[in-house]
């Protein structure tokens, strides 16, 4: 199983970062460890080597078939289930890593740093550029988002990737954060929502 994540795919987003509200040409593409995958409601344990953990909540999509080389215009045959992650970042090292033009993944892609909920058919939903996600940090809502407002949509995104890397079943992509990043700390409750419906559900440690 291969783990993906899409920087930057949220103009408001990008601007909280960078101060900008660029979109980049292509979808900009890393990757996380098999190890990374955190589910089934188990705790995360906040790192003790970085001083700033960040949640990033994301719309993430299951990949159903073999594929490489797709198209853009069927690349909604390749996936049928999503749910609603977070892609947890060591912000202060990748502000470092950025700066030193060094891989992410240290930042990205440490155990336990790719939280999933449970899944959804896509059948059961509206269309997949018109869903609405949002993360809740001890009942405060903390970060929404709509993914309509994607600067590449999720079939850019799976046929992009697949010219690259061949995809396979049980592939996650993590789609992009929008605005309203924050800190995670111990003790805090986490719980993810997709179309209202609560899908991801853990505590902090």
């Amino acid at each position: 199983m291969k783990i993906f994540g899409v920087g930057m795919n949220y103009a408001a987003h990008n601007k909280e970062l960078h101060n900008s509200l660029l979109k980049t040409e292509e979808p900009v593409i890393f990757t996380k460890a098999d190890s990374a995958l955190l589910s089934g409601g188990r705790p995360f344990f906040v790192p003790d080597y970085t001083q700033r953990c960040e949640y990033e909540t994301e719309l993430v999509v299951r990949i159903n078939h073999l594929g490489r080389s797709i198209p853009e215009r069927f690349a909604h045959r390749y996936y049928e289930e999503v749910t609603v992650g977070i892609d947890f970042t060591a912000r202060d090292l990748q502000q470092r890593l950025r700066a030193e033009g060094l891989p992410w993944d240290i930042c990205k892609g440490f155990d336990g740093s790719a939280a999933i909920g449970e899944w959804v058919s896509l059948s059961e939903l509206p269309d997949v550029q018109d869903l609405h996600f949002r993360l809740d940090i001890n009942g405060t809502t903390v970060q929404q988002g709509h993914t309509a407002d994607m600067l590449h949509t999720v079939d850019h995104i799976v046929s992009y990737v697949s010219r690259f890397f061949t995809l396979k079943t049980g592939d996650l992509i993590f789609t992009g954060t929008p605005a309203g990043v924050g800190p995670v700390h111990v003790d805090d409750r986490l719980e993810g929502y997709l179309e209202g419906r609560r899908l991801l559900a853990f505590n902090a440690k």
